[in-house]
This record gives structure tokens, sequence and C-alpha cells, in this order.
């Protein structure tokens, strides 16, 4: 040492002129701009004593507010820094800024010490700076050496960016007062650089920054395109013994130097993350709302290594207010009213696009009004791995989306789950609920810096899934309406419109609509088309001119069992439809498509009667168009009405054909296990046989009033809309004197009728009751009987010789066998003479005045003969038989007193009768007095 000593004193004595210039050069001075400086020599003077050296950059005269220093450290070792946060025996201070300047650390400006191996710059933010070196101990192991120089404030690109004098709050607006609290408000990209304190350059130490981000929408984003992020990245610069330090997170990784964001306008907000490292920063970090506040810290002593950060700041695209109301941090309920009172067809909610912590759940409540289903779908969705996690994840589905078919998380009603390792999106595919709401959850075990790994739009509205009737398992729109569920109401097609758009690929959309009762309580269906509105084919036109087999959006109506002869099917009743070719071929159909809409509507309706216990109403349309033309369309593509009338009181509905018969109402037999509803409709069809006349008269009829609204009975003739005699209260005289119903009145139905696909060839006679269903308020008993016609000539005149030749003789028992007083020349057969009930009608004793001797002679043989052959004859007593009618005394007595040979046919069938009533009147008996059960309770209508 004492040799050390020796060399130094002999070099300070052989420089002795040097030493004031030395001292002048190398500490305490005023730096010329581009003057190079180092530290002083060693000396006897200052040799391990105490050194303290300052520098102050001279500026230019006059020069601007605009100029910056930018001072490169070539040569550094000064001090040592303990426990990162004290220098020893060391520093150097940057006084950045003094008390004429906007920004000054002078306060508290921060120590520098440890050594670097390769030159660091460090850039102003202000036009004066000054440098302090200290060392306790100077010696030769401490030194340092810069130079300066002087630049304007657009040649600093990476600070200022292109076009700085555009952009004057470009890097925020300076709180006065303090050195980097900045405030950047409205942030659009490339608008706003949040920078550490003299970037792109070494920050200075002891730094507290705050930084307060606003954007005009949500969601705010920080982020950091090109620049690396360097804070706290090494503490020391040799690679080997202090390596360089990756990005990490967290207050517990992060001692010294740091950044820390916070999601809000101040650090009262959720803190999002805390980083240091070094490297390329790999998240974007996203904010909740319009604010970001960000925090840098750097401890009171560090390395001269470590150049900062530069974030821009813009905002993501990814927010959209949902009609719906907020229940937690991203909880939501989504209902229709609120969705309703928007004025939107549709709601949308995105996926999570901020940031949020580990083990977050998200949830969305679809929730409708009642008889509602919610629909769900993803216009857009991707499936990403986790690229911003803020906890690592090893396993499968860290995040997931689960959609329950429920209004809260059921895993036995789960629709589907999507998630990050394994599941593929589905875009644009219908997820529809069963009731009236749907649940959604998004879950993230590794939480996120910069939003979901499952991106996506998800749209969502809200359908009336309202049914007419009980809905068939299996089908999209198949009802069953039964009459014991309601007796009368009203059809449309489906209000849940999305049955359009959801048919399989390939097959037209199909509702079938059964209507259905028990055939024992002789129930009837009427169906009242009230409108049809389909739509044209917008890519071909169909003509409709076949109804049944064009591609044409149409309604089919028939009757699966016609007549009502099929068997018993109220037991279990079938949701399979009767192929629509069977029905056709089978029972009466009806087919209605486009070209029948101004035919049919509410002021002309299309009304179709079932003959029997069961009506199908089959909607078809075509899977071609039927999105595109009805999903959403809110206009019916029909309108209906239904009711059941008939019912128990009224007995059977279809009466076949036969010679004689007869309509009691109140029905007996439903007397002791029906309670009449208040009002009732009775149809009745009677069949007849052709080139048969009919006669309908009443043998008994009362109606408690004369009000028609009481009793009211209708009947109408094949084909007719408008009725051929109605007859209550106030007009009941008519039903005295009813006349013959001919075959030529009684014609076939008219084939046409465009709305009829097939029709057999069957007449009937329709009888309609309607009024009060209390059998003390109306009783009648409408009997009838088919007469023949004695065959005439074509001009007319009588065929007398089928006559005198017994050609219309009959061994059956069927034919013409008594003729009938007066006029009209009809006759009866034999089992209908003296029966109690009178058969002939129009009883006269004036002969028509054409008739002529020959018909006169033929007839009156005729009659004798077929009396004689029937035994009726001999007991007459010589009276005129032109007079006599069926049940005439002399007739019917005298028969009784002879034994005549065919009595015993109307005897056995008068015992037979008494037989029946009695056992009626017993079952009547049971069916009063014992308790009914609970299936003939269900019977009721």
């Amino acid at each position: 040492m004492s040799e050390r000593y020796e060399s130094i004193a002999n070099n300070i004595a052989n420089q002795q002129d040097d030493v004031e210039d030395s001292k002048r050069d190398h500490c305490n001075k005023t730096v010329e701009i581009y003057e190079d400086v180092s530290s002083p020599p060693v000396t006897v003077e200052n040799f391990g004593r105490p050194l303290t050296c300052t520098y102050r950059f001279r500026a230019f005269r006059g020069s601007p507010k605009d100029w910056i220093l930018r001072i490169r450290f070539k040569k550094f070792k000064v001090g040592t820094l303990i426990n990162g946060t004290t220098c020893h025996k060391g520093y150097m201070q940057i006084v950045d800024g003094n008390a004429k300047t906007d920004v000054s650390n002078r306060k508290e400006p921060g120590l520098f010490c440890g050594e670097i191996e390769q030159p660091q710059t460090f850039i102003s933010e202000t036009n004066f700076v000054k440098i302090v070196f200290h060392a306790d101990n100077f010696t030769d192991q401490t030194y340092f050496s810069f130079d300066s120089r002087a630049e304007q404030q657009f040649e600093v690109y990476l600070r200022y960016g292109q076009h700085p004098e555009l952009y004057p709050n470009r890097r925020g607006e300076v709180v006065a007062g303090s050195y980097c609290e900045r405030v950047f408000r409205d942030c659009r990209l490339q608008t706003c650089y949040v920078q550490s304190a003299a970037y792109p350059g070494v920050y200075p130490r002891n730094l507290h920054c705050r930084y307060h981000l606003n954007t005009r929408l949500p969601y705010i984003k920080l982020y950091i395109e090109n620049e690396e992020f360097n804070i706290d990245g090494q503490r020391c610069e040799n690679i080997m013994t202090c390596p360089m330090r990756p990005i990490t997170s967290g207050s517990e990784n992060c001692p010294y130097d740091y950044i820390r964001i916070y999601d809000g306008k101040d650090e009262s907000a959720s803190v999002i993350g805390t980083f240091c490292g070094m490297g390329k920063f790999p998240y974007s970090i996203i904010g909740t709302s319009q604010d970001l506040f960000v925090e840098f810290v750097s401890s009171p002593a560090g390395p001269l290594l470590n150049t900062g950060f530069h974030f821009n700041v813009g905002n993501w695209p990814g927010h959209v207010e949902a009609p719906g109301s907020r229940v937690g941090t991203c909880d939501w309920l989504l209902t229709a009213e609120s969705l309703k009172k928007s004025g939107d067809t549709e709601g949308i909610f995105l996926s999570v696009a901020h940031w949020y912590p580990p083990h977050t759940s998200c949830t969305y409540l679809m929730q409708g009004f009642p008889g509602q289903v919610v629909r769900l779908y993803f216009p857009s969705f991707r499936i990403n791995r986790i690229e911003s996690p803020i906890v690592p994840w090893s396993g499968d589905c860290g995040e997931s989306l689960t959609l329950y078919d429920a209004p809260r998380p059921d895993d036995a009603r789960i629709i589907k789950t999507f998630c990050d390792t394994f599941s593929r999106p589905m875009e644009k595919h219908d997820f529809v609920s069963t009731g009236n709401a749907m649940f959604v959850r998004f879950e993230s075990k590794t939480g996120s810096y910069s939003g979901s790994s499952l991106y996506y739009w998800a749209h969502y509205d809200f359908f009336n899934n309202t049914r007419f009737g009980e809905p068939v398992s299996g089908t999209a729109c198949d009802e069953v309406i039964a009459s014991w569920k309601h007796r009368a109401g009203r059809l449309r097609s489906p209000l849940n419109t999305l049955v359009y758009k959801q048919a399989p690929p390939g097959e037209d959309v199909h509702c079938l609509y059964r209507f259905v009762t028990d055939k024992r309580i002789f129930a009837r269906v009427i169906l009242t088309i009230l409108s049809v509105n389909f739509k044209e084919h917008p890519y071909t036109a169909v003509s409709c001119q076949n109804c049944y087999e064009d591609r044409a959006d149409k309604l089919i109506i028939w009757e699966p069992h016609p007549g009502g002869k099929a068997a018993n099917t109220s037991s279990s009743i079938s949701t399979t439809p009767l192929p629509l070719h069977l029905a056709v071929q089978r029972s009466l159909g009806s087919c209605l498509c486009a070209k029948h809409a101004n035919t049919v509507s509410r002021a002309r309706p299309y009304r179709v009667v079932s003959s029997g216990e069961t009506l199908n109403l089959q909607l078809i349309v075509d899977n071609a168009h039927a999105a595109a033309s009805y999903f959403k369309n809110p206009s019916p593509l029909f309108e209906a009405r239904y009711e059941f009338v008939h019912g128990p009181l009224c007995g059977p509905a279809v009466l076949a054909a036969a010679l004689d018969g007869e309509i009691v109402y109140p029905h007996l037999e439903a007397l002791g296990y029906t309670e009449p509803p208040k009002r009732i409709q009775c149809i009745w069809d009677l069949e007849i046989e052709e080139k048969r006349d009919i006669w309908l008269h009443f043998d008994s009829i009362k109606f408690a009033s004369r009000h028609c609204d009481d009793g009211n009975i209708q009947i109408f003739l094949p084909g007719r809309i408008e009725p051929y005699l109605s007859i209550c209260g106030e007009n009941v005289s008519l039903a005295r004197e009813l006349p013959i119903l001919s075959a030529g009145e009684l014609g076939f139905e008219s084939l046409d009728d465009p709305l009829v696909i097939e029709k057999e060839k069957t007449r009937s006679i329709r009888i309609v009751f309607i009024g009060s269903a209390s059998p003390a308020r109306a009783t009648f008993k409408i009997a009838w009987t088919g007469l023949y016609h004695l065959p005439k000539n074509s001009d007319g005149t009588l065929m007398t010789s089928r006559l005198t030749d017994g050609g219309i003789k009959s061994n059956s028992g069927q034919g013409c066998d008594f003729i009938c007083p007066g006029d009209e020349a009809l006759c009866i057969p034999a089992r209908l003479i003296c029966n109690g009930i009178v058969n002939c009608p129009n009883f006269t004793t004036t002969e028509r005045k054409f008739w002529t001797a020959e018909e006169k002679r033929a007839r009156e043989a005729y009659s004798e003969d077929s009396l004689r052959r029937l035994g009726y004859l001999d007991a007459l007593g010589g009276i005129p038989l032109g007079q006599l009618h069926d049940e005439a005394p002399q007739l019917c007595a005298g028969a009784r007193s002879s034994g005549g040979g065919d009595w015993m046919a109307p005897t056995l069938g008068a015992g037979l009768a008494i037989v029946l009533a009695v056992c009626a009147l017993g079952a009547a008996w049971r069916l009063c007095c014992r308790k009914r059960s609970p299936d003939e309770e269900s019977l009721d209508y």
C-alpha cells in the first residue's frame, strides 16, 4: 500500500500545475451539452476520503421547454446495493427538473448504485438535470463517465410518437406539484401513452407514479404492442450471477419495483394484478368499465438498469347493454318484460370480455312470461385456449359454459356444456327450453386478464308456447283436444313460430290437432275455420290446383273413423295420425290452401261437423320456405273455433238408414248418470235411402215457453245451409202437419264444392236442437217413416200393369204392402201396419181429380190383394180401403180379433218391446240408485 501511495504522490508532484484544473474539470461543475464527463482522478487528497460531485447541465440560451436531455452513462460503478433498497458506501442521484419546471423529482430523487457493464441512458422529462455522485470512500474502484446531448421532443419518437404537436396530452396531463402523476381522458387508439418516467431510458428511483386512465366507452383496454416490459427485470447486470427475471405477478413476487393495476378510478377499486419482470408483456388488461388506475412504484435505491414500460390505451368493443338487470358482479336477470320494454325482438349478451379473478362464475337467467319458451343461439362462437390466465391450469375444462333447461343450475337438466379443451362451438343452432326459463352459467378456474377463452355472441328471445289442447310428446306441435278438458274454444296455427324452422331437413312441418271425446257420450265436434292466410311460395310458384297432391301449404280435415262406426277408442287415444291418403279413401276429407283465402273468412266461415266422436285437423307447411315465410310472423296461418256438442242427453248422433225410427229427447238412459249443462246443442244425422220419401212427424213435443231460447228445433236438408224448418214455442203448431220430404228434395249432396277432396254419395237429414238442457224445459219425440212410391210411367201415370201383375210385391216384408190414403200414391211395408205409430201421412178422403178409372181399379185391386194376403181384408166388413190409414181402428181391431196370418210379427215385436222396456227401467233404477263410479263421472259432458 505504501508503494501505491508513493506512486500517487509522485504523479501528483509531476502534475502539480494541473491539479486545480483537474478539480474544475471532473467535479462540481456545469456541464456543456455534448461534453464528455468522467469521474475525478484519484489523488492523494481524495483517495479513501468521502467525495461528492455535482453536475449541472448548461441549457441553451432561450431554449424552449420542449428540449430534453439524453444522458448516456458509459461507465458506472458506485456503491453497493443492499437488500434491494439501500446503497452502501456510495450512490448517484439524478434530479430531473427544478423549481421553475412543471415537473420535478427534486424533493425525493432516489439513489442509483451498483455497476453496469453496458452503457445505459437516462432521458429527462425536463430541460434541467442535476447529477450528484457520492462515495463514502473514494478509490479507483469508484468511477463513472457520461456524455449528454439535447434533443427536441419530436426527435424522441418512442416517447412522444409521431406528430406530438397534434396530441399535446398524449402522455397525459401532469397533476400539478407531482413528477409523474398523470390523468388521461377519453383515450382512443394511439392517443394515450402510459409510460414510466424518463421512458425509454432508465427510470428514476423512489418513484410513486399514479396514472388515471379513462376511455369514452367501456371496456377500457391496457396493452403493449411492440415495446418490451422491464420493471425490476434485473438487480445487477451480470447475466451469470444476476439473471433476468421473467414477468411475474403478485405482490409477493414483486417486492421492489412494480406496477399495480386497479379496476376503477383509484386505489379503492379491485386490484387486477401486480406485475414486474422483464420480457414481452403477454397480456392485455381489460377493465370492467371506462376507467383504470395504474400505480408505478420503484424502490428508494436500485441499479441503473431497468427501462420501464410503455402501454397503449383503448377500449375493447365487447360491451353491449343487455335489456335486463345486473344482480351481482356478472350475474344477469334477462326477462321477457325487459326485452319487451326495450322494443327489441331479441336480446343479446356477450362472453366476459374483461378481466375476472380465478373461480369466477357468471350467470344469465332468461325468464319468460308463463307459457313461453326461451330460445338461445350463438351467431358467433369461438373456443380458444386460455391465453391470459391469472392462475395456471393444466387439467381439462379450465373454463366452461353450461346451458340448463331450468331457472337454476340443475345437473339433471343440462342442455349443453361447452369446454375450452374439447368442445366445438355450435353457431346458429337453436337451444330451446321446455319451460319459460333458461339458465346459463360461465365458470373459470383460472381467471383471466383479458376475457374469456370462450368467445361468443349470444342472442335470446321468447316464444309463446301456449297450447290449445294437450301437447303430444315427441312432436313439435301436435295436440289432442279432449271434450272432458274444454267443451269449446278457439284454435289457430302454432303461436310458437319456432316450429317453422325446426323441422328435420327435407321434412315438411306437420301439426296435427286431434279432437276426441268418449263414444259412450254420443258427442260430436263442430270445427269452424274462420280464416286461411297462407303465403305464396317465395322461390317457386305453387298453383294449388290439386290441394291434396300439390306441394302447397294446406289444411286437411278428416275423420279417422267415418260415421262414428269404428270401435270405441276412448280408453286409449292414439297420437299417431292416420295417413292422409288412407283418410281420404276411407272418409270425408276437406283440403284448404292459399286459393281458399278469399273463400273462407269470418263472414263466410267453413264449417265441418263430425259424424262421430273424433275429428282431425292437420296443418302442413312446405319445409322449403316455412322458416322464410312464417318464422316470427305474427299473423296466424289459420284461425278456427271448435265446439263439442250433442252428448248423453241427445242419444246416438248418427241414425242409420231404416224404414222407420224415432228421436227421443231427452235420451232417457242418460238421465240417471249425467248432469245436464245449462245449454245444449244436439245434432242428429238421419241417413236416408235412395228413392225413398221421408215423413217426419212429431209424436210428442213440449216447450216450456214461447221463447225460442228455451228450445229450437231446426231441420236441414242435404246440402242446404239454411234450415228447411224451424220450430220453437212460438210456432209449435207447425209440428202438427209436416210435409213429406220427397226423394227429389233429398237429392245427393253437391260434389262441386272445391273444398271437398272426396265424398261418398250419402244423404242425410240433419236435425238440430238448441236450447236449455233441463229435461223439464223441452221434451219431444220425432218419428220418421220411409215411404215407397207406387210405380209410375214416364208420363206420371200409374203403372197399372205392375199393380195388376203383382210386380211390386215383396216377400221380405219391406216392400209396398199397404197403400196409404191420399193423393201421393205412397205405400209402406207390412211390418209398419198396426204397429202403434201412424206411418201414413196426409190422411184424406178426397181422391185426386186426375186419377183415371183404370188407375183407380188397379190401385183397389192391389190393395185388396195385399190385405187379403196379410189377413186383414176379411175383418174390414166392406169398409172402403181408400179411407183407411195404417192405424185405423177397424183395420187393427179386426186383425187382432181374426188373428190374421201376419199378426204374429207385430205381436212378437210388441212383446219384445215390453221386455226391453222392463230391462230399461231396471237399468235406469240401478243407474239412479247406485253410486256413480269415477269412470262414469268422467263421462259427464
